[in-house]
């Protein structure tokens, strides 16, 4: 039944590998694959400091867990991560650029076929929603309005501040584990998109097309993905094209 509704709006499904990536390829390729211009908090000259002022301020980020490369120190996880967020600008402006949405579609592609830039950019997705997580945590210790969702967060015992929440979960994705629901909200938040989500095993009740975050900005971009279980996330596609991600 959830499929049947499904194909009411949409003609086929993008099948998306299924790793513990899953939910940031999906996320991902459809803003890419959408994308007509650079956001603005991406064209910010502050943006590829955050490693550097992060680090400077918060000394346990050195624990960040690079994927594959454990045991790195401090300055080269830094340069690191400046070269994960430089990347994913640049992938970005350089889609966002093309016009033609057959070449566009082409780029994406390629992009998400070259293992070693594909898993670059997740790196800077993690470490967007730790920037991310951090500011929502101040702002509410300094009394500050934050989303419920950040409540939620950090009310998890294993992420009480976002050291542990690095350390308990932002560190783990990819590896041994994908994101909770509570950590699609900081991804669409990281991001400022909004994240429809159709969740099928849902249907018949509130929660069949559920939005990350659930009151979103009015100017914040809609990607839509679709899932059975909350664990792996797939796409729907408005035209017909049996092609796999």
């Amino acid at each position: 039944k959830g499929y049947e509704a499904v194909a009411q709006k949409y003609a086929s499904i993008r099948r998306i590998r299924g790793d513990n990536y899953c939910a940031f390829r999906a996320t991902l390729f459809q803003i890419l694959s959408q994308a007509t211009q650079l956001p603005r908090w991406l064209q910010s000259e502050d943006f590829t400091m955050l490693p550097e002022n992060l680090l400077s301020k918060y000394d346990w980020i050195k624990h960040w867990q690079l994927r594959q490369k454990p045991g790195k120190r401090m300055g080269e996880i830094r340069d690191e991560i400046k070269e994960y967020l430089i990347l994913l600008r640049q992938k970005w402006k350089n889609i966002s650029e093309i016009k033609g949405p057959l070449e566009k579609q082409e780029a994406c592609d390629k992009l998400f076929k070259n293992e070693e830039e594909e898993y670059s950019l997740y790196e800077a997705l993690k470490f967007l929603m730790l920037n991310t997580a951090i500011e929502l945590y101040n702002a509410d210790k300094s009394g500050k309005r934050v989303p419920v969702f950040s409540w939620l967060l950090f009310a998890r015992d294993t992420s009480s501040n976002p050291c542990q929440l690095m350390q308990n979960h932002l560190n783990h994705i990819g590896l041994s584990g994908g994101l909770e629901q509570v950590e699609m909200f900081l991804l669409a938040y990281a991001l400022q998109y909004t994240i429809q989500v159709y969740r099928l095993y849902k249907h018949s009740t509130d929660e069949f097309i559920t939005l990350y975050p659930n009151d979103p900005e009015e100017d914040w971009p809609v990607v839509t993905l679709i899932t059975e279980d909350d664990r792996h996330y797939n796409i729907p596609v408005r035209m017909c094209q049996e092609t796999m991600l």
